[in-house]
């Protein structure tokens, strides 16, 4: 039947205008004596309805009261199916006729709330959330008609049991809660946080945080705010499956919307966390961690800094944690609490507990090298000044390592650590040991290792660095060279105007590289002019472009694509930085060329010149004379000038 269901919504996708020749010739099915025809007929109306959505009710006018009357006098699946298809049609009517309609459904979807049937159920919450969402449909009448039967035929044990009816459950009273307020939910479910039955209580947990992220805390006294802390941290407590965070997200989501008013209850929580961190489960340790994570921003509202001294101290003891997992999320914990206390109240200080990350460096997990890298990071970047240069650089050597990580985020965060510790302790030392590593045979570890380069430029400024990187550029060593072409190619797209400083120093090297036979070079090379010439347009550097224009302008024949894309770049950076002129004439000599190869490259260049410089173009145009037909001179722009 669920198949049959979506063959008819797709059907029906096909288009909104097909709405009323497709009632005509269903609407019949809706009185047919057979069942199956009904059934299937109601299903297809409700597939109608949900593509038409929020238009076209005037196209259901005329299949309202076959509908309405088969809702009154079917049962079982029949029923179902005429319920879904009102469901659907409920939400494209005005507010006022939706109030209407529900109010008269509502009758029979609060009968069948009782029913056995799992189907039936999952299609009765379906509708109820869909006429409760509509606009004309006010809180106090779902506050007294429906909220009474709802919570006491929907919020029982056995609903939690079923997947597919636990979600429709929590949506359905998340989407009552916008209407009636968190309050009246949280008051008939908080003391469900201490059922006996485990999976309640996870279904009770996920619902209350939802319903708070969305409406906040700012309904609920002091009474209920107790009653809800202390549920929450006994559901944390006594969960022992261990499929899911739904606990966690719980505990944490209240008290980050509690804020200053979990101030009482923070001892308690923290008191938890500690008896967790000391549990003999990876998967219990690991949520006390994470629970620190998440409420570390509290603790700080709070004022709470004994607590967050204590909790980090806590957290450098079990640094030592075997699984990975674990030691990923205490240190993900650590680096919350580093964030809020700040460098210089941490406990234990930065000193002692930077020494202690530099072997779980090491590690190759991927959650312990994201959560290892990020703290290095934040330490670098705001406390470097309580480490030694000494073990920052013994950190260098351990974040190379670092740059073979497959996934991209931890790359990224090595190469930004590098720029930090390079503003720490000066570039020269980093950088010896950058590019050093451009030697190395693996690809993705030289490209992160020019990112690094190009990243402590950009820190401690070009001129410390370009010296030391033009010089390596003499090993003739073909990775090396391309290392740092590319390192100059990114470094010139993070310094933008400050590269105008460095043009003439860098272009006897990029001469150089664009004459060189290997096709990589010269594709790094106009990489790198690209980026030189799109930031330092209209300074007054147009000689040095258009001489090394020259030298990239024999290679637009290349066939290599990477090679040609990167030529055609080069050249829409020097149209940026000498004009648009310049480069129409280079154009001209070739756009009727006898060979059909060459037309098509100039052909290529001129379109994309044409797209980007259109007016600038016109001054540049050769002038023709007067000819009896036709005036092509362009007499105001010669007086202009």
């Amino acid at each position: 039947e669920a198949h049959r269901d979506q063959d008819c919504a797709a059907d029906c996708h096909s288009g909104r205008m097909c709405c009323p020749f497709s009632l005509e010739g269903i609407q019949h099915g809706l009185v047919d004596e057979n069942q199956k025809v009904r059934t299937i007929c109601a299903l297809a109306l409700s597939g109608l309805a949900e593509a038409a959505a929020p238009f076209g009710i005037e196209s259901f006018d005329s299949v309202l009261k076959p509908l309405w009357k088969g809702v009154r006098s079917h049962r079982g699946k029949v029923l179902a199916a005429f319920l879904k298809a009102i469901g659907f049609i409920i939400p494209l009517m005005d507010a006022m006729y939706a109030n209407y309609y529900t109010r008269e459904v509502m009758v029979i979807l609060i009968r069948e709330f009782a029913t056995p049937d799992e189907e039936m159920k999952k299609i009765v919450l379906k509708v109820v959330k869909q006429c409760v969402q509509t606009d004309g449909v006010e809180g106090s009448y779902i506050r007294d008609e429906i909220l009474p039967p709802f919570f006491k035929h929907f919020w029982v044990r056995r609903m939690a049991l079923d997947r597919r009816n636990y979600r429709q459950l929590v949506e359905t009273t998340v989407v009552i809660s916008s209407k009636v307020g968190c309050l009246d939910v949280i008051q008939k479910i908080v003391d469900d946080l201490k059922d006996e039955s485990e999976a309640y209580r996870r279904m009770v947990t996920e619902t209350i945080g939802l319903v708070i992220e969305k409406m906040g805390v700012s309904e609920l006294d002091a009474d209920l705010e107790e009653r809800l802390v202390d549920g929450m941290l006994f559901a944390f407590q006594e969960q022992t499956s261990d499929d899911s965070n739904v606990m966690l997200n719980g505990i944490g989501t209240v008290t980050k919307a509690l804020g200053d008013r979990a101030k009482p209850y923070l001892p308690q929580i923290c008191g938890t966390i500690k008896w967790r961190l000391n549990n003999k489960s990876a998967k219990v340790r690991q949520q006390a961690a994470d629970l620190i994570s998440q409420i570390a921003q509290v603790l700080q509202q709070c004022e709470e800094e004994q607590l967050m001294s204590h909790l980090g101290m806590v957290l450098y003891e079990y640094l030592g944690e075997e699984y990975p997992e674990v030691l990923g999320s205490i240190l993900c914990a650590m680096k919350s609490i580093v964030n809020v206390i700040g460098m210089d109240k941490m406990t234990p200080p930065i000193k002692d507990l930077l020494p202690r990350l530099t072997p779980i460096l090491r590690n190759r997990h991927e959650k312990v090298q994201e959560n290892s890298i990020d703290l290095v990071g934040r330490i670098a970047d705001r406390g470097a000044e309580y480490v030694p240069a000494r073990e920052w650089m013994r950190i260098c050597f351990e974040l190379l390592e670092m740059l073979k990580a497959h996934k991209k985020g931890i790359r990224r965060a090595t190469v930004n650590t590098f720029g930090y510790i390079a503003k720490a302790i000066g570039p020269s030392d980093v950088l010896a040991t950058l590019l050093n590593n451009l030697k190395v045979q693996e690809r993705q570890n030289r490209v992160c290792t020019t990112v690094a380069i190009a990243i402590v430029a950009e820190s401690c400024a070009p001129f410390t660095v370009l010296p030391a990187v033009m010089n390596e550029y003499r090993v003739p060593e073909l990775n090396v060279q391309n290392g740092v072409l590319k390192s100059l190619s990114f470094m010139f797209e993070y310094v933008g105007e400050m590269g105008r400083d460095y043009i003439y120093s860098v272009v006897p090297l990029l001469e150089d590289a664009l004459m060189d036979r290997d096709l990589v070079h010269r594709q790094t090379a106009a990489s790198a002019v690209s980026h030189l010439a799109l930031g330092v347009p209209g300074m007054g550097c147009e000689d040095a472009f258009l001489h090394l224009l020259n030298y990239v302008w024999p290679n637009i024949f290349e066939t290599s694509p990477h090679v040609i894309n990167a030529m055609m770049t080069a050249i829409d950076g020097c149209r940026v930085a000498v004009g648009p002129g310049v480069i129409l004439y280079y154009t001209l000599q070739g756009l009727f060329h006898p060979a059909r190869k060459v037309r098509e490259t100039y052909w290529k260049i001129y379109n994309n010149l044409y797209i980007a410089s259109q007016d600038a173009l016109v001054a540049y145009y050769p002038s023709f004379k007067k000819e009896s037909k036709n005036m092509v001179a362009r007499s105001e722009l010669d007086l202009m000038i």
